[in-house]
This record gives C-alpha cells, sequence and structure tokens, in this order.
C-alpha cells in the first residue's frame, strides 16, 4: 500500500434518480424511483428523498410502491446514463491514464499514475475540482473518497455521501476501520456477516483480533486470509484501466410465465439477436453460447454449447441456443429467459466448420437453482417494439407538435399524460393526449446541461457554487457532526450486459439529500406496467423514516479514535 492517499473512488450520488431530476425540473426535492415498473419489477435506484421512506435499490417495486405511494415511478432511460456517464469517465481519464470503471456511475482513479498528486493536499486539491468539474458539466453530484489503496478510498466515499469528500490520510486506517461494522469490508455479505456475528464478531476491530488462523477456520482458507488483511487495512489491489470482458449477455423477465412452448422459442430467437447486438458492438465473439431458463417455480436451469471456434454469426447464436432450449422442459412456464456468449475472443473464426459444436452428442448442462429475487436483467423488457406499439413509457421523452418537449408522466386506458417541461425550465404542466395522437412523438433525451464552448473545460465556477464539504480523516482540530448511520449493504453493479473480470463489490451508505426546488406533486407513472423488469440495481441504501432530509456533513476521525477536522475548501 502506498504512502499518499492518492487513490481516489468516485461514486455518484444515486446516479440514475439524480439523472432524472436534473432532467424533469418538477421532480427536483421529490422522491423518485427508478427501475421495471412490471408485477415483477425491482428498483434500480432511489432518489434520497425516497429512501427516507425504506425504498432500495433491489426492492421489488410493489414493495416499493407501499413504502413511498407518492413517489415519481420512473423506467430507466440507460441512453442518456450511458450518455452522462462519459462525460463524467472523460474527466476521470484527464486526470489519469489508470482509470477502472466499476459501473456507469463508480470509477477507480490512480492520480499519481497521472502526476497530478502526490500528497495528501494535491490530492484533495484534485478531488475538490472534480466534484465542481462534474457539477458544471453534468449538473449532477458525486461523492469521493481519497485513500493509500482501493478498499479505503471505496469506504471513504461512502462515508463522503451524499456529495462529499473524505480523504483518509495514511496511519490512520486501523483507528478508522476499528469501530466499523464487518459489513462495511468487500466481499462481507449478509450470509458472511450472520457466520461471522454468531461467532462473536461484528466489528473489523474484532476481525482483527481474531486472528487469521481462526478466520481461515471460520470461512476458509482463501476467504480468511484475504478478510484478514482487509482488516488491517491491507489492499494492495492496482488500479486497472482495462479488465478483460468474461461474457456478453441478455435476459428478459416476463410479467406473467410464458406457456406457449412457440412463444419461448421465439423470445429466445430475439434474445440471441440481440446478445449478438452486443457482442458486435463490443467488437467481440466467442465460442460458448449460454442458453437461461428460469421456471415458474424460481428453478433456474442453465445449458451451454462450445463451438469449435469464436463466432458473431447471428443465425449460428440462434441455432445453438435453439437446440440448448431442446433439451429444457418450460411445462409449467417461465418467467425468465436469457441469451449469452462466453469463451470471448477479438476474431471471428473463419473455418467452415467451426459451428459445429464440440463432442458428438450433448451440450453441456449446468442446473443452478438461484435464490428468490435474484432477478437481473440488463435492459427494459420489449423495448425495442415500443415506439411502433406506440407504448408510452413513464419517464421517457416525447415532443408534441404544439406544446414541444415534455415526458411521460403515466398512461393507460388509451390516454397517455405528459408534463411539457426542459431541464433548464421551470416546472411545467400536464396535459393528456389520445395514445395514437398524431401530434405525440418519442424523441431522444435533453441534454442535462446546456452545450456551452466553455463547458469541456468545466471547473472553477462550479466550485463556487457547490461549496463541497470536506472531511480529513486522520487530522487534528473540532468535532465534526453527522447525523447519519453507516449502512451495510452491497451494491454498485452496472447496466451493461458486457460482464468483467475482478469487479469490485461496493457498500452500500446512508445518505441525507438537500433538496431545492419547488414543489410540485410528483407523476405517479402509471400505465408503465411493461416497463423494464429486474434491471441491475444501481446504489443502494435503505433510510429511515422521515418525511424531509437535511444536508449533513462527512464523518471524521482522528488517528487516536477522537473527532477529526472539517474544513471547507
Amino acid at each position: 500500500m502506498r504512502n499518499a492517499p492518492t487513490i481516489l473512488h468516485l461514486d455518484m450520488d444515486a446516479f440514475y434518480a439524480s439523472a432524472e431530476q436534473a432532467a424533469k425540473p418538477s421532480l427536483r426535492g421529490k422522491a423518485v424511483v427508478v427501475g421495471g415498473l412490471g408485477p415483477r419489477g425491482v428498483v434500480a435506484t432511489a432518489s434520497y428523498e425516497a429512501r427516507v421512506f425504506g425504498v432500495h435499490s433491489a426492492m421489488p417495486m410493489a414493495q416499493a410502491r407501499r413504502l413511498a405511494p407518492n413517489a415519481a415511478y420512473l423506467v430507466p432511460r440507460f441512453g442518456l446514463y450511458r450518455e452522462v456517464s462519459e462525460q463524467v469517465m472523460g474527466l476521470l481519464r484527464g486526470l489519469s491514464p489508470l482509470v477502472e470503471p466499476l459501473s456507469l456511475d463508480e470509477a477507480f482513479v490512480d492520480l499519481e499514475a497521472g502526476g497530478v498528486a502526490w500528497d495528501a493536499e494535491s490530492a484533495r486539491l484534485v478531488g475538490v475540482k472534480l466534484r465542481a468539474d462534474i457539477r458544471t458539466v453534468t449538473g449532477l453530484t458525486g461523492s469521493v473518497g481519497l485513500a493509500a489503496s482501493k478498499m479505503l478510498a471505496k469506504i471513504a466515499s461512502e462515508e463522503a455521501k451524499p456529495d462529499g469528500l473524505v480523504l483518509i490520510e495514511p496511519g490512520t486506517e486501523r483507528a478508522m476501520l476499528g469501530p466499523m461494522t464487518v459489513r462495511t469490508l468487500p466481499g462481507v455479505g449478509p450470509a458472511t456477516g450472520d457466520h461471522l456475528r454468531r461467532a462473536g464478531i461484528t466489528t473489523v476491530e474484532e476481525l482483527a483480533e481474531a486472528g487469521e488462523d481462526e478466520l481461515v477456520r471460520l470461512l476458509g482458507k482463501a476467504h480468511g486470509h484475504a478478510l484478514y488483511a482487509m482488516a488491517l487495512a491491507r489492499d494492495e489491489r492496482p488500479v486497472v484501466a482495462e479488465r478483460e470482458a468474461k461474457s456478453v449477455s441478455v435476459e428478459d423477465t416476463y410479467d406473467v410465465d410464458i406457456h406457449d412452448r412457440t412463444r419461448v422459442g421465439m423470445e429466445v430467437q430475439r434474445l440471441a439477436d440481440r446478445c449478438v447486438q452486443r457482442l458486435r458492438g463490443a467488437g467481440l465473439s466467442g465460442r460458448t453460447i449460454v442458453l437461461k431458463v428460469r421456471r415458474y417455480d424460481f428453478s433456474t436451469l442453465t445449458r451451454s454449447e462450445t463451438l469449435r471456434g469464436p463466432t458473431d454469426d447471428p443465425a449460428v447464436v440462434r441455432e445453438a441456443a435453439a437446440r440448448l432450449l431442446d433439451s429444457v422442459d418450460t411445462t409449467g412456464g417461465v418467467r425468465l429467459l436469457g441469451v449469452g456468449v462466453s469463451g470471448l475472443a477479438d476474431y471471428t473464426q473463419e473455418d467452415l466448420f467451426a459451428q459445429a459444436h464440440v463432442g458428438a452428442g450433448e451440450p453441456v448442462a449446468l442446473e443452478q437453482p438461484e435464490a428468490v429475487g435474484a432477478v437481473v436483467s440488463d435492459e427494459p423488457a420489449g423495448e425495442e417494439p415500443a415506439v411502433a406499439e406506440r407504448h408510452w413509457r413513464a419517464g421517457h421523452d416525447v415532443r408534441h407538435a404544439e406544446y414541444g418537449h415534455g415526458w411521460v408522466q403515466g398512461s393507460g386506458l388509451g390516454r397517455v399524460t405528459v408534463r411539457f417541461e426542459t431541464p433548464d425550465s421551470a416546472p411545467g404542466r400536464v396535459r393528456t393526449f389520445r395514445t395514437d395522437d398524431p401530434n405525440l412523438e418519442p424523441v431522444d433525451p435533453l441534454p442535462l446541461v446546456a452545450r456551452r464552448p466553455e463547458a469541456a473545460g468545466a471547473g472553477a465556477s462550479g466550485a463556487e457554487e457547490s461549496r463541497p464539504e470536506v472531511a480529513v480523516v486522520g487530522s487534528s482540530g473540532g468535532a465534526g457532526e453527522s447525523s447519519a448511520v453507516r449502512e451495510g449493504s452491497e451494491g454498485g453493479t452496472e447496466e451493461s450486459s458486457v460482464a468483467r473480470d475482478g469487479a469490485s463489490s461496493g457498500t452500500g451508505g446512508p445518505a441525507a439529500r438537500a433538496a431545492g426546488s419547488v414543489a410540485v406533486p410528483a407523476g405517479s407513472g402509471a400505465g408503465g406496467a411493461d416497463g423494464v423488469d429486474g434491471v441491475d440495481s444501481e446504489d443502494a441504501g435503505p433510510g429511515g423514516q422521515a418525511s424531509s432530509v437535511p444536508a449533513r456533513r462527512p464523518k471524521s476521525w482522528s488517528g487516536s479514535g477522537g473527532r477529526g477536522a472539517t474544513s471547507r475548501p
């Protein structure tokens, strides 16, 4: 582990929900929930205003509606999120050649490799400017953690949430980690946490005191060694700019179980085509075709077939997926289907016989019963035909020939309700139209921040406006107050279907957000039942029960266990 806190971890605050609030003036300061709106949909992310009611990512949408019935429920707009993510990642790559994205809204940066930071003060200044630049370029906020290792930088960014910066001074790591729950450490989920609790270990300090031999006995050799090293604040993992792609896949969850075998076959063919589109978009090909089927009883079967060489031919992938489906009994009904390609390569096998699968007989079969509720889908079910069928998804952009740009607040019974406003307008008026109104058409999202020539440089003006608070862990000074309690949930999965090796698991954090907007009732998103089901969770963190959320100052520690100083740059 290096001697200076020059590893930076950036995590955008409630990314999907914050982007929607920035795009929709009437939702600013309101509870917003983004995710699948169908009966089996799950929450992708919730705004901080929604989290105070207990709504968090990966929660079933039906439960979220019970907890926050007056929140605005929107279908994700991944095109917008990717565009904003590219802007943020561009700022990070301007700091260093070593940028390791973990998801659309999260990344590590090695500031020392970029020559922009070499000690605590220079790293802090880089973090302050980065947050100001992000606000200027995207209109959104991000939290920054700075430390001497990736693990500590990520923990620091969670402590900084929302919209803050925490720097951990080298030499203070053990004192800072000691009182924290074991769930703070990467790789400690609910099951491992419960196992350790039964052994009388609940904090990181108790984990270190237990000793390496005891942890190996409790958790096994690999996990025990790794957890003991983390408890001692040891993390030698470097920031890696590129990680090898392991697989490309797509899957859909269906509102109603599919019983018709012909319909199941058609869905598999459609998924195979979508998978190949993503494969080609990434410039890849693959040798192993994988079919995933989750049946009516939540049992999940995975079938795979390996070809003689890599391919990106849609006909070959469709045929292989169809053969795999023949080996699966779907009599009782299917609730989820997925098609993937693994064994990736950056070339395509031209051999005419490459399409023949290995061996003379059966495809490889693996059975993987999975936990109820572990439904993950990377795209809205049936997204492609949405425009042709005139389905209006809650939250998506539209334009009316007379009233201009707006977004769908809800639809149903042959009607669609639209709120007409833009990111830089005042909260807009609501009007209702027939779903087949010829004057109404879907359009692409507008930029969250008006394009200006000087926006590319970003920076100084945003710093004055945001006036970020910075907590320095290990400094001396007065006490810094905190009104939040650390959460232990894990999250931070990306929407992309390209699965990459070595992705870090996150730690969820509590947060409160100061809302500044006109109080206009938010739309409920009614009628969006054919939206995304089971989209990836983006930023977890259940909140408490409260009706308003005050801003907070980030937490601070000193090396001796006392309070550290909180300074405003």
